[in-house]
């Protein structure tokens, strides 16, 4: 990566300082493959199964390129980070919503193809593909709307809500208040984690 020269002193132009404090965005990987990949529904497909690829450490994005490569479906959400180093530059990164997952999608073959890469610890099959696509699905909607989304660990106790305006009209999940803001929590099932997003409290619809 080229170096960014430093801030020139007595220019007196704000914005190209202000450039200098940012670091190029490092790339993002593709983190659905094809997609339209969970536009589709995988009822009576036989050769379409889902399972949830527990990567080594810091593998999740060398996996997605080789199974890009060889043409194998996946999912893996990633959300943004941006830190400050020492110097003060702003570096961006992106890093995977569950740490050391990837949802692959295909046949056994396929599923042979993405353990043969070397990438991965465990390979879990998802005995309800259907209701796996579901709460993917709302990550997506999540990770796309532009909101300040964050992993969530574990199921979090709150009310039953869905989002009646915005980007995120129609998105159910629970809603928890967090330093007075209120948060919209959706789970992955499965695995039993999940992600929230800052939403405005006049867009919830309460369901309880």
């Amino acid at each position: 990566m080229p170096q960014i020269p430093g801030k020139l002193s007595g220019t007196g132009n704000d914005q190209s300082s202000q450039g200098n404090l940012l670091m190029p965005i490092l790339a993002k990987e593709p983190d659905l493959y094809p997609d339209n990949l969970l536009d589709v529904d995988s009822a009576g497909d036989l050769d379409r199964h889902w399972f949830a690829m527990y990567t080594l450490a810091r593998q999740e994005k060398e996996l997605m390129r080789k199974l890009r490569g060889r043409g194998i479906s996946y999912y893996s959400p990633q959300i943004e980070q941006r830190k400050r180093s020492p110097q003060g530059r702003i570096r961006t990164s992106y890093l995977p919503m569950f740490t050391g997952y990837v949802f692959v999608c295909g046949s056994e073959g396929h599923r042979y193809e993405a353990v043969s890469t070397g990438c991965i610890s465990r390979c879990l099959p998802c005995s309800e593909p259907d209701l796996l696509i579901e709460d993917l699905r709302r990550i997506r909607r999540m990770t796309e709307s532009g909101g300040d989304v964050i992993p969530e660990a574990r199921p979090v106790i709150g009310r039953p809500a869905r989002i009646i305006n915005g980007s995120l009209r129609g998105l159910t999940g629970t809603i928890v208040q967090v330093n007075g803001q209120h948060r919209l929590t959706v789970m992955v099932r499965f695995m039993q984690q999940g992600a929230s997003v800052t939403v405005d409290r006049a867009d919830v619809d309460f369901l309880d």
